[in-house]
């Protein structure tokens, strides 16, 4: 199984892993060579690190590859076939981070660890990993 993380899900398994919920810890813990992170992600969390809205601890090009490196999370690149596929979304939800990561799960056939309720309203195998 593929496992595809959302960005909050990511950073939480980092820096607060109490949010997550049992079967969350246990998927990313026992999972390893299954886990990818979006380009997408990485982007969201540049983005947010560079208008204040995010803290880490030292930049995101920095910080972002160590720790996906220690939890053995691979990369997943956005291609154009993802791009365009975006479009065809139903507007249920404005975030083109969140919409993107939609695209590539379903894509991929990757199951979307999440804790955000608006993915359950898009026909992409998600795994609730909110408390």
């Amino acid at each position: 199984m593929k496992y595809l993380l959302d960005t909050s899900v990511f950073l939480w398994a980092l820096a607060a892993p109490s949010k997550l919920n049992r079967r969350a810890r246990e998927v990313l813990s026992n999972q390893r060579d299954g886990l990818f992170l979006s380009a997408a992600s990485a982007w969201e969390i540049s983005v947010k690190f560079g208008l204040g809205k995010l803290e880490v601890p030292e930049i995101p090009a920095k910080c972002v590859p160590t720790w996906m490196l220690n939890w053995g999370i691979r990369a997943l690149e956005i291609s154009h076939l993802h791009a365009l596929a975006v479009g065809e979304l139903p507007f249920h939800h404005q975030d083109p981070f969140d919409r993107m990561l939609i695209v590539q799960a379903t894509m991929e056939e990757m199951v979307l660890l999440t804790a955000d309720r608006m993915f359950e309203k898009y026909p992409v195998e998600i795994l609730w990993c909110g408390t």
